[in-house]
């Protein structure tokens, strides 16, 4: 069987093509597309708000003319430092109009982290929550080590009429000197802002938005996702979900991640959906968000959806809306994915992807439950998408037969050109357009692929290798465990040895010993855990994956 036969085109449903071309050339005119054909739509809603698709242009028309008056122009990179908010969307729009790039930065970064990103990016302007300016950005432009010039900022009490207390509570509009502020700039510009505005022609190769990776090895580079990669990944999307204009997205992965930026507001922008923004994630203030707007879709991490699920007061109408449920970020543990449809109604499919396939690679089409490898335990992670190529290579470089485990090497419109000023990363991880993943799995015979972990996170126990994955799939089929993370740890013995942290259920009792028996009669003798350590929660990142490496760090 060669890859080049591409296998798993038989699983896409009847009439489905292989291959798509994307109808736009860029991000911008899928945007323009959308305000020319349903100006009056709703794009954004927030907290009893909504911002049609024709204000929000004027928006970050506005916000374009007063950063041109400052000098910035084509390929210039704004650094957006903010929440869910309709200033995320505004600010992005605006440094497209103006030929510029925007960069996404993590709001929950601090000031040596900020520093990094606003040098390696070469950002000259910079729009922030007031807050997050006055506590951590002002300093960091003050310093004088970065190129920034021009700083807008904005209110999460921005665009919304409800202060909800459970996020805004005590929060206060703030003002610093030397600033502009965005609702001010909006408010002034009127009705015709920035009608004159040129064309800034943007084409599929120009750069839209530098995507940070998580730094797990190095520090962290800025992956170029092109128009060209947004415009495919948002078509993706919706031909993949079927989801129709007017069918609401709720957000619930953050903005500033390539889950949030492909398939919440570029997926809302093509398919001309009004998106659900509720500044950050809150389990209780979502359920009220989905009980009032009531989403069609929605992507976003399995600890999101569980959070939901164990939301007070949450039951099965709640979200009865949403028909239409991915999972990325990472692999859904078979038994947590079942648990979850009982309370949501609704099977979540898993989707995977990487900041340099600009979101999708893989996905589980619509509808159809994904396998589970029967000797791994593993969930498919799906199949390919449209036009898209995925070889399994092993250490040679040379391609595997199915069920043989290597890395993953992608090639498609979704793959970025490389890294930001690091052609020498761009080389090694990106050589001829082929990314390589660093993500350890396999195909099996009717081209599902499954994801079995990072290359990084195998375990070598007495040389025999452990995948921590198959072992907290196991761990989580305990009715006790909430979430589990298994990392390797030294040992003189065996050089290295299984160790596993386990979150629990609330109001459930269960003991390290039970849990080490409980995997020992479903493992192998040299993969089940010999340490459980039990916590309260796990480390995660702001997108709700498990940091094993900070476990690592821990434990070492």
């Amino acid at each position: 069987m060669s890859y080049a036969d591409r296998p798993w085109l038989a699983r896409y449903p009847e009439g489905t093509p292989a291959d798509i071309t994307a109808e736009y050339p860029s991000a911008l005119a899928v945007f323009d597309a959308a305000v020319e054909a349903v100006p009056q739509a709703e794009f954004l809603q927030y907290f009893g708000t909504s911002q049609t698709f024709a204000e929000v242009d004027r928006a970050a028309r506005a916000l374009a003319v007063a950063l041109a008056e400052r000098g910035f122009g084509a390929g210039d990179r704004l650094a957006l430092y903010v929440q869910n908010n309709p200033a995320f969307i505004i600010g992005m729009i605006a440094a497209w109009r103006l030929g510029g790039v925007a960069v996404a930065i993590n709001p929950m970064n601090k000031e040596r982290e900020l520093t990094y990103l606003l040098k390696d990016s070469g950002a000259t302007a910079l729009l922030a929550l007031d807050d997050l300016y006055a506590q951590i950005g002002a300093p960091v432009v003050e310093s004088g080590q970065t190129q920034v010039q021009t700083v807008v900022t904005c209110s999460a009490l921005d665009m919304q009429d409800r202060n909800d207390p459970r996020l805004f509570d005590g929060l206060e509009r703030i003002r610093t000197d030397g600033t502009l502020d965005l609702a001010e700039l909006i408010a002034a510009a009127g009705e015709q802002a920035g009608a004159e505005l040129p064309d800034p022609a943007l084409g599929p190769d120009d750069v839209a938005v530098l995507a940070y990776t998580s730094g797990t090895t190095g520090d962290p580079k800025g992956a170029m996702n092109t128009h060209g990669n947004f415009a495919f990944n948002a078509q993706v999307y919706r031909d993949w979900t079927g989801l129709q204009p007017g069918e609401g997205i709720l957000g619930i992965a953050p903005l500033f991640h390539i889950t949030g930026l492909v398939g919440h507001i570029m997926a809302a922008m093509l398919i001309r959906s009004p998106l659900v923004l509720a500044h950050r994630f809150e389990p209780s203030v979502m359920l009220d968000a989905i009980r009032e707007y009531r989403p069609v879709f929605t992507i976003g991490a399995i600890t999101a959806f569980g959070a939901l699920a164990a939301a007070p007061g949450a039951t099965p109408e709640d979200f009865a809306s949403l028909r239409v449920l991915y999972s990325g970020g990472a692999p859904i543990a078979p038994a947590v994915g079942d648990r979850l449809q009982e309370t949501l109604g609704a099977y979540i499919h898993n989707i995977y992807g990487l900041t340099e396939t600009n979101s999708p690679s893989h996905a589980v089409p619509l509808g159809v439950r994904a396998p589970v490898d029967p000797d791994s335990g593993a969930l498919s992670v799906g199949v390919p998408v449209f036009n898209t190529m995925v070889r399994v290579v092993g250490a040679d470089g040379n391609d595997l037969p199915p069920g043989e485990v290597g890395e993953f090497v992608t090639s498609g419109p979704q793959v970025v050109p490389g890294y930001w000023n690091k052609p020498e990363a761009t080389a090694s991880s990106i050589p001829g357009g082929e990314l390589h993943t660093g993500d350890v799995g396999f195909m099996d015979t009717d081209g599902w692929y499954y994801v079995v972990d990072r290359k990084k996170d195998m375990i070598n126990a007495s040389g025999y290798k452990v995948w921590p994955r198959e072992v907290e799939d196991v761990l989580y089929t305990h009715p006790a465990v909430r979430e589990a993370a298994v990392i390797g740890v030294p040992d003189e013995y065996r050089g290295e040895t299984v160790k596993a942290f386990v979150s629990l259920h609330p109001d459930v009792q269960v003991g390290p010993e039970e849990l080490i028996s409980f995997a020992k009669e479903q493992m192998a003798a040299y993969k089940y855990p010999r340490s459980v350590e039990i916590v309260d929660e796990l480390p995660k990142t702001v997108t709700g994956k498990i940091l094993r490496r900070q476990l690592r760090d821990a434990a070492s």
